[in-house]
């Protein structure tokens, strides 16, 4: 399809300010420490060619152990547990490792949390008969779901393409595969034909995965919604719902137990897994914030796609943090980063309820709606006229604050109160509503649809409910002309049900608010592209209730995962070419208009590059393209690295000659920092500013070097290829230090009536020049032993210059005498930290507005204390400083930008303790494209200095089989 400015279709809608309750999570999280954690003493280690690992094994024997296998075909390693890594020289051992023959890479093992999403309801139907009124709603011949006409999946499968003889493999949280919907069965002839249980229900990400094989069943729900949109089969299920492509093989390679997260060990041998079972394509929903490409997970992923196989990953959920936020291992060279788009209409599934309007002058009879119950949902019997607080339905805080003690009812007892989501907690204003006794709430909604809404921790509240945004404005409406509207509830475990298509008229088409930008930190262009994500109507487990409405970057994933699979039956040539059939995909995608929240839509200026990579994928116009591109995009990289010229190739496949003739359409140009500051992240939609600025692009060919600028024509006959040198000015005029990145498209349209586009994007600014670690927000905090380990992102308070810490006691350390060596068990060393209750832990806190490929935090004496038995420690010089080392924990590879904590016992990476005395840390967090070697390429934040000592026994104690002492003293308790 040809793209210009005239041609791009202007789908109706912006993103919304959706907030409040269940339904909000992922629409309203902030930046708010979602990177993948490191595991303490857990490692990846890949072998080098030709070494068993034998070698290795009996190495590391003493100090850890082989926790799970990879021995693959494309990666030959295994990950690894250090028996006690605050006791044991990790850094040490880990340096020696590294220098053996056997190991070609070592890697920290990093965890991921089980996909997030906004569960907008879930049905309750008892069984899976069609006992609904929704037979309009069927889809037994024609595929008629909005989401494959957005994508132009209906036009392929109108010829007959299912994705027959594809397999595609799914890496999720399981598959209810005895659903209906997904073939009933396991196995060979069964639709989920194939897969493997890596982790067993019990697997949380911080205990040891128990394999149980096949068949991968599903006790989290989120691996089967994904596995519907696939390939759900359309003729045995009650709403008709039809996945992407129904003919495939799938499998299922369960990654999470029913609670908790995953490492990256066990998602990289779920990858391979399937690479190693035949798959054609894999997808997975898993991710968090990373933006690195060196990373196991995305090294492991890139290297599949590499040997044939496309894989296909969620950008993520993180649209609120802005630029500069790509997820792994969507991160990796060649995997497809899937971004989303919500659905042109909100299907919703309602219990059917009635009211009627009295007034004066003629009552209006009993009238039909639909409502969609929260929880609490004690709705049975209850008839209640309503009440609001404000007849404004455009307001945004409604009952957001307690109601004022005049010029209202005093008791809603008798009422059900009205209330407009807003932004402010669906809790909020039930607890608001409670005070004055209201027990039922009804919130209307300032979006399409409706959403499940939980307020059941507020006391009082008996019945929770949501209705459309039309429905409650007509109410308002009524109720502002003085009238009584009283509605008569109902059940919902057994009142009528209804599946209704609401037209979003909002949001659709334009990029999900909630879906995260690119591009990575090595300019790398991320997302790909596109596709519907928002308000998705798919499979759940039976046991929970069997169809699902959900939102989130998970739920575009595998419907592109479909398109793949149907684009390779309908070009089996591209089997194994994941590049061309990326490219294919990208080229014929359609960009659409920048949404920017409050103005629904800035005319004439598409959205970034990276908030919608190439656009919303056309697969059928990608099916049947004569024309192929080389490249799926073009990065110019920033100021320091730009590019001069870039080339792609074009080639006609077709049977006849094409003029071609290339253009620039500009995107919006969009900052990464807020203006006056080149370290505060602008949040998208709220604070992200975009400008028109677009850079300037000229084209050379091969047949006319002196081309230049739009208009510029290639004449290609059949059968042979152009190759195209594309020079890019980056705009003029910004301001570099908050870091524009500028976007566009190149135009490709040919004579013949193709039209195809190519994203390109560069930042104006040095990368390398950037602040990574914020300086202010930058500091060490106090946290109790025994308190739990803080939340991550979630920072004690900064300490006063000097504080002391009592550090807890450390198992094998001398006894205060300094003759006897100690062997404490577990248990006596809880008993003596609980009878001193000042004992403490230092928490580094970092915030790190951009990536930083390598952080470090060296220790350096400020005065020491010394005894007879403790002779001052050596020194060593790091990056200009004389420090005692890395404290555990640390040097960290592949930051994220978020905030990050870690808390420090005294142990440094060396395997010894700090000895009491005071100190300073010093933070480096080395700067994208940095010289870990340059100390000017690091940011470099020193603490204030803080004194510690440890608990100490008293000697008295003796070995491992002695009663805790009830005495404590601390060591060197008056130094310095």
């Amino acid at each position: 399809m040809h793209i210009s400015l005239l041609t791009v279709p202007l789908l109706a809608g912006a993103v919304s300010a959706a907030v409040g309750g269940p339904g909000s999570q992922i629409i309203n999280q902030a930046a708010a420490a979602k990177n993948a954690q490191i595991v303490p003493g857990n490692y990846i280690v890949e072998f080098e060619d030709g070494h068993d690992g034998q070698d290795f094994y009996n190495t590391i024997a003493a100090n850890a152990s082989k926790k799970m296998d990879l021995n693959f075909k494309l990666f030959r390693g295994a990950s690894i547990q250090f028996h006690a890594p605050n006791e044991t020289s990790t850094a040490d051992a880990t340096a020696q490792l590294q220098a053996m023959p056997a190991v070609k890479r070592m890697w920290p093992v990093r965890q991921y949390r089980i996909p997030e999403h906004t569960r907008h309801w879930v049905s309750d139907l008892a069984t899976d008969d069609d006992t609904s009124s929704s037979a309009q709603l069927r889809r037994a011949a024609d595929d008629t779901f909005s989401t494959h006409i957005m994508t132009q999946v209906d036009q392929l499968r109108a010829k007959g393409i299912t994705g027959k003889g594809v397999r595609v493999a799914v890496v999720d949280t399981g598959v209810d595969y005895l659903h209906p919907a997904l073939g009933g069965c396991f196995g060979p002839g069964c639709l989920v034909s194939f897969g493997y249980d890596l982790v067993g229900d019990k697997y949380t990400g911080t205990n040891k995965p128990v394999p149980s094989g096949n068949p991968p069943m599903d006790c989290n729900g989120h691996g089967t919604h994904v596995s519907g949109i696939l390939a759900a089969q359309s003729g045995s299920n009650t709403f008709g719902i039809t996945g992407a492509a129904p003919g495939v093989e799938l499998g299922m390679f369960r990654v999470f137990g029913c609670e908790g997260n995953v490492n990256d060990d066990v998602l990289i041998a779920a990858f391979n897994r399937a690479y190693e079972a035949g798959a054609d394509v894999i997808t997975s929903s898993v991710g968090g914030p990373s933006g690195w490409v060196d990373e196991a997970w995305a090294v492991a992923t890139a290297r599949i796609v590499a040997n044939g196989v496309p894989c296909t990953l969620s950008a993520g959920n993180e649209g609120s943090s802005g630029q500069f936020y790509a997820s792994a291992a969507a991160d990796g060279e060649g995997v497809v980063s899937v971004a989303s788009v919500d659905n042109v209409v909100s299907p919703t599934l309602f219990s059917k309820a009635t009211y009627i309007v009295k007034n004066a002058a003629s009552p209006v009879a009993n009238t039909s709606f639909g409502y969609t119950a929260g929880s609490p949902a004690n709705w049975s019997s209850v008839t209640l006229p309503l009440w609001a607080a404000t007849y404004d339905t455009n307001t945004t805080t409604d009952l957001c604050n307690p109601l004022p003690a005049k010029n209202v009812t005093n008791d809603l007892s008798g009422y059900i109160v009205l209330v407009r989501r807003g932004t402010c907690l669906f809790t909020i204003k039930a607890q608001n509503a409670a005070r004055r006794g209201a027990k039922y709430v009804l919130v209307y909604n300032n979006e399409p649809g409706t959403l499940q809404v939980d307020v059941s921790s507020v006391p009082g509240i008996a019945g929770m409910a949501m209705v459309t945004a039309d429905q409650g404005a007509g109410w308002i409406a009524a109720l502002a002309r003085n009238e009584t509207v009283v509605v008569a509830m109902t059940d919902p475990q057994t009142a009528p049900k209804g599946l209704t298509n609401v037209n979003n008229t909002v949001s659709g088409g334009f990029v999900s608010s909630y879906s995260s930008w690119g591009p990575t930190f090595d300019v790398n262009v991320k997302p790909q592209f596109s596709a519907p994500g928002g308000q998705i109507l798919s499979t759940f487990p039976r046991a929970q209730g069997s169809y699902a409405v959900l939102s989130g970057t998970s739920m575009a994933c595998p419907l592109v995962a479909g398109i793949y699979a149907l684009l390779i039956e309908a070009r089996p040539d591209l089997r194994t070419n994941p590049a061309a059939l990326q490219s294919l995909l990208s080229s014929t995608a359609q960009p659409n208009l920048y949404n920017d929240g409050t103005s629904r839509a800035r005319l004439g200026l598409l959205a970034p590059v990276p908030q919608q990579g190439g656009g919303l994928v056309q697969v059928y116009d990608a099916a049947y393209a004569t024309t192929l591109l080389s490249e799926s995009s073009l990065s110019f990289n920033d100021s320091d690295h730009h590019a001069l010229s870039r080339n792609f190739t074009i080639t006609n496949r077709g049977h006849t000659s094409v003029v071609y003739t290339l253009a620039h359409v500009r995107a919006a140009t969009s900052y990464t920092f807020l203006a006056g500051t080149d370290i505060q992240p602008a949040h998208y939609p709220l604070t992200l500013q975009v400008v028109d600025s677009p850079a300037s692009l000229n084209f050379s060919t091969s047949d006319k070097p002196t081309a230049s600028g739009d208009g510029t024509t290639i004449t290609i006959p059949a059968g042979q290829r152009r190759v195209v040198t594309v020079s890019a000015a980056p705009p003029v005029g910004l301001d570099a230090a908050r870091l524009p990145v500028y976007s566009g498209y190149i135009a490709i349209n040919g004579s013949d009536g193709s039209g195809l586009s190519l994203p390109y994007l560069g930042v104006v600014g040095s990368m390398r020049s950037l602040t990574v670690l914020d300086s202010v927000q930058t500091y060490l905090g106090k946290v109790p032993v025994g308190a739990g380990t803080p939340a991550v992102g979630v920072g004690a308070q900064r300490i006063a210059p000097n504080s002391l810490f009592v550090l807890p006691m450390q198992k094998n350390l001398t006894a205060a005498d300094g003759q006897q060596q100690l062997n404490l068990t577990d248990a006596q060393q809880a008993a003596l930290i609980r009878a001193n209750q000042s004992t403490s832990l230092v928490q580094a806190n970092l915030n790190f507005v951009m990536g930083s490929p390598l952080i470090r935090a060296d220790l350096v004496p400020v005065k020491l204390c010394s005894s007879p038995n403790t002779p001052a420690p050596a020194l060593q010089d790091i990056l200009g400083y004389k420090t005692l080392g890395s404290i555990q924990g640390f040097p960290v590879q592949w930051m994220s930008r978020d905030t990050f904590n870690s808390t420090w016992d005294g142990s440094m990476a060396d395997g010894t303790y700090a000895p009491p005395g005071l100190y300073k840390i010093v933070f480096h967090a080395l700067h994208i494209f940095g010289d870990p070697n340059q100390p000017s390429d690091y940011d470099i934040v020193e603490t204030d200095p803080f004194r510690i000592t440890y608990l100490q026994v008293p000697s008295a104690a003796t070995s491992s089989g002695a009663s805790t002492p009830k005495m404590l003293r601390r060591q060197a308790a008056a130094c310095p």
